[in-house]
């Protein structure tokens, strides 16, 4: 017994848009709070980061306390700190001079003892903005270079069927798994920076080659076509033989995913948050709504 994918079009579309919607709804709560749709960080915005790791003896800090203690000698620097270990902390601030990390540092080594900075970065506002235009240039390159790889690879399919619309589907899918990955990150308030739009480029990847592997089967099965059966007829029995292989070729994914996400470095939790949200959004996309929007557009034709 095969299920029928396509029959419940509505649905899936549904469940995606009204995902979608929150996570639109996070950037306007995000807007009228911070100013900001998304948490850029600094690799967008410039400033500075410095990770400090305190002795062991040192009692445990609150990060309220660590900000006030810098505020005392540089008021209104801090924009956040983060915990990434025992003992050891993120501070986010504005783009500092050597002049002020050093008065930084006496305030901190005054108020708490021996410490070691791990590292210390920062960008100028101008390199932000460039490194933020070409993130999203990369991404937009990206998706024009799969619509025209697609189009290409499926030049052969029946003349009743563009490959242009595998092509434009394929995207359609991808920019719904982006828009999905980036309203996660709206909703958590997580920073946006360059760790995030590799995360998306790999999402980018990885639901692409789940939904050309689709729409080969597609394109295949129409080959064998009888009189009888539709497009809809034909991307049911191309979902069905390809779900089991997309499923489990995704949860084999996600398993080291996890248990880098348990076990590994804390400074990478965001980065593979982002690509577990992005494999089971992009298994959703190629099996519920690329070939189901597809069906549509190709069903929607032969009615006119």
């Amino acid at each position: 017994m095969q299920f029928k994918f396509i029959k419940y079009t509505k649905l899936w579309l549904t469940i995606s848009l009204a995902i979608i919607l929150i996570g639109f709804g996070a950037m306007v709560r995000n807007q009228i709070e911070t100013g900001h749709i998304l948490n850029w960080g600094i690799d967008f915005t410039g400033g500075s980061l410095m990770e400090y790791q305190f002795e062991d003896s040192v009692t445990t800090i609150v990060p309220q306390e660590l900000s006030a203690t810098i505020d005392q000698v540089l008021p209104s620097t801090v924009s956040q700190i983060t915990v990434t270990g025992e003992g050891t902390y993120l501070i986010h601030a504005r783009d500092l001079t050597e002049e002020e990390l050093t008065q930084i540092r006496e305030a901190i080594h005054a108020q708490y003892g021996n410490f070691e900075m791990l590292r210390f970065t920062t960008i100028g506002p101008k390199i932000g903005a460039t490194l933020k235009q070409k993130a999203m240039m990369a991404l937009a390159v990206a998706l024009i270079a799969i619509v025209l790889y697609i189009a290409y690879a499926f030049r052969h399919v029946p003349k009743r069927v563009s490959a242009w619309r595998f092509g434009f589907c394929a995207i359609l899918a991808l920019i719904h798994d982006v828009l999905i990955a980036v309203g996660f990150f709206a909703i958590m308030r997580f920073e946006i920076d360059s760790l995030f739009i590799t995360a998306l480029l790999t999402i980018i990847g990885f639901s692409v080659h789940d939904t050309i592997v689709v729409f080969d089967r597609i394109r295949e099965n129409l080959k064998k076509q009888s009189r009888d059966d539709t497009f809809g007829d034909i991307a049911d029995i191309s979902l069905n033989q390809t779900m089991t292989r997309s499923i489990n070729t995704s949860i084999s994914t996600l398993f080291p995913l996890v248990a880098l996400y348990i076990w590994g470095a804390p400074s990478l939790h965001h980065f593979i948050f982002a690509l577990i949200i992005g494999i089971i959004v992009g298994t959703y996309s190629s099996i519920f709504i690329a070939s189901p929007v597809l069906t549509f557009w190709q069903e929607k034709k032969r009615i006119r």
